[in-house]
């Protein structure tokens, strides 16, 4: 196997899982999950006398190895790591030998993977709804496991619960096409809901939701062997059908053309409620979604394509621990522009990079005082919490340092070759950089010869790979003809901050022909320049209607322009209105649970008005997932 992983305490190098049954009862009344997770291990180390599971506030009842009881013992609490679990193994054991050990436990209130919602927080208002998100390392608080993406295991489920039950794996009854809940009364009847996962995945692809949710299925070409569709609440499901009913299956064909077959057999997705803490998150079979890329006009449908394309990077091959998470998110965000290229024009392809570009930077200036995790190889120390590094860095920093060796090595029809042979050779394992690195120049010097192998010799591998600071290696030139709009329009706003508001010469029109991506870059543009005047921000909010627009992702780099300077009249007048959009209290009573607008936000306003920012946090921090709960607690200074 790999380099170890900082982050898990289990002994996976001489005894490793490769199968889980799960036997669950889901209490929404005591927001339990109690049962059972037998193991199916196979050793490699026949030294080993004991089995080591991670942990964490998980109720551990007791462990048993062929029916028997046998002994076990916790470990001390680890801020980060949580609990080792201990169990004995009999004598005798030989290497390839295996072993199933049986655990039965439940979860508890403080399971940072779990998030219970009551009723009122979901659309429908009338059952609660539970869903999980265990990466990074969160799986250790829904199940005793070996929490490291370098362990892949497949695994089956019976799953027990008055409401429906979605898993990241293939339904096997009742069927998912049929009545809602078999039939039965929904909140009331108990239904056993099996799943199978017969493709090994790592652990933080383990995933549960159950609430009131119903299905529609996307039509499948003729051929394909998977299918697809969306699952929501009942009052939503009209809108998240049309929202991605026209391009999941366009996507799933066009990836399987760039890269190879897609394997999983059912590619569903799931629109959460609005506390989910990402835009997306790529469990197997069931992609989660936030509902703000519900607008109505499917221009956030990206977020489809980056998730889909982990079943290939990420799903399929597998970052071994977190310090080279970029070969996941690096990999998926440069194939999704590929997407972007084969589907529009190679102008799209390069406007999405644009728009990542200003994350990337925005992220490379916050971590300046922790510079470490400017890098794309990140040096974990053992017990360090990965979800401290987690920005934009590993997905455009990867991305960009992708498409530099694709023009280095002499553009697509020489890289994507290459492409297929990386994932036909690594699907269903997981590597390091340097494994990736070695197989990149052993494919050029077996295919293409000498000519590539001295185009690879000629990269800044370290400043890539290991550089910090708030610029790339190499600066990359992209093609801004679909930028050009947004730029000059920008320029013209900059060119007005002399002028009175009242004789002003934009008109509400000047947005028609622009989609939500160049309005966003046009946004995006405008901190460039010297900060405007108040009074301009104000009008070009109200003007543009950005500052009350349902696209979460205008009205968040809306916040960012007005934010900007935390001492400006601007900043004073729209913080209150920033942070009670996040918390719901701009009379949507929906909060905006996404990382990438509650943090951002909260973060902002903190500069601005401290104690405000305090408040409004206090009084909704229950209704946030407890990942971004934690994230947000330390960005507001609050632990």
């Amino acid at each position: 196997m790999a380099d170890s992983d900082p982050t898990t305490q289990s002994n996976y190098k001489q005894i490793f899982t490769k199968n889980i049954e799960l036997e669950w009862v889901l209490d929404f009344d005591r927001k339990v999950i109690s049962g059972s997770a037998t193991h199916t291990l196979e050793v490699k180390d026949p030294s080993t006398n004991e089995v080591i599971f991670d942990t964490a506030d998980l109720d551990i009842d007791h462990a048993e190895i062929n029916g028997q009881t046998v002994e076990h013992s916790l470990g001390k609490q680890h801020e980060v790591m949580g609990v080792a679990l201990h169990i004995l193994l009999p004598s005798g054991l030989r290497a390839n030998d295996t072993i199933s050990v049986k655990i039965l436990y439940k979860t508890t209130e403080k399971s940072t993977a779990l998030q219970w919602l009551e009723k009122e927080q979901t659309q429908g208002k009338k059952f609660p709804y539970l869903f999980s998100q265990c990466q990074p390392i969160y799986a250790r608080t829904l199940v005793p496991i070996q929490d490291t993406p370098s362990v892949k295991v497949t695994y089956s489920a019976r799953v027990s619960s008055v409401l429906p039950v979605l898993l990241s794996a293939i339904r096997i009854s009742p069927p998912s096409d049929g009545p809602a809940h078999d039939g039965k009364e929904i909140g009331k009847d108990s239904v056993t809901y099996t799943y199978e996962q017969p493709v090994p995945i790592p652990s933080y692809l383990i995933a549960i939701a159950a609430g009131n949710v119903v299905y529609r299925g996307f039509s499948t070409p003729d051929g394909k062997q998977w299918k697809c569709g969306v699952w929501a609440e009942p009052e939503s499901i009209d809108d998240a059908y049309y929202e991605f009913s026209e391009d999941t299956v366009k996507f799933m064909i066009a990836e399987e053309k760039l890269v190879i077959p897609y394997r999983f057999g059912v590619y569903d997705l799931l629109v959460l409620p609005p506390s989910f803490p990402y835009g997306g998150m790529e469990n197997a079979c069931l992609s989660f979604l936030t509902p703000t890329l519900l607008t109505g006009d499917r221009s956030l449908v990206d977020v489809v394509v980056h998730e889909l394309t982990h079943s290939w990077f990420g799903n399929g091959v597998t970052h071994a621990n977190a310090s080279h998470f970029w070969l996941n998110e690096g990999w998926t965000t440069y194939i999704e522009r590929i997407l972007q290229q084969d589907l529009n024009t190679p102008a799209h392809r390069d406007f999405s990079f644009i728009i990542g570009y200003r994350a990337l930077k925005d992220a490379l200036k916050l971590y300046e005082d922790k510079p470490k995790y400017q890098r794309l190889v990140i040096p974990f120390e053992k017990g360090e919490d990965p979800d401290e590094a987690y920005s934009s860095i590993p997905y455009e920093k990867g991305a960009n340092f992708l498409y530099y060796l694709e023009k280095q090595l002499g553009g697509l029809d020489v890289f994507l070759p290459y492409v297929k042979e990386y994932v036909s050779t690594y699907i269903g394992k997981s590597i390091t950089t340097e494994q990736w690195k070695d197989h990149l120049y052993n494919y050029y010097r077996t295919h293409d010869g000498q000519e590539q192998v001295d185009a690879l010799d000629k990269v800044d591998w370290k400043a890539w790979l290991h550089g910090e600071g708030l610029t790339l290696p190499i600066e990359p030139i992209f093609d801004t003809s679909l930028a050009t709009s947004a730029y000059e329009l920008a320029a013209r706003w900059d060119a007005s901050r002399a002028s009175e508001v009242s004789s002003l010469p934009f008109k509400d029109t000047d947005l028609r022909d622009f989609n939500a991506n160049q309005i966003i870059v046009f946004l995006e543009r405008l901190p460039t320049y010297k900060p405007l005047p108040h009074t301009h921000i104000e009008y070009l909010g109200q003007l543009y209607k950005v500052d009350t627009t349902s696209n979460a992702e205008i009205r968040q780099r809306f916040w960012d322009l007005a934010l900007r300077e935390p001492s400006s009249l601007a900043a004073k007048h729209y913080s209150g209105k920033a942070v009670d959009w996040v918390v719901g209290r701009d009379g949507t009573g929906v909060i905006k649970g996404r990382m990438k607008f509650c943090r951002t936000t909260f973060r902002a306003v903190y500069k601005v008005n401290k104690e405000l920012a305090w408040e409004r946090f206090l009084e909704a921090k229950d209704s946030f997932h407890p990942i971004a709960k934690k994230l947000i607690e330390k960005d507001l200074g609050l632990v």
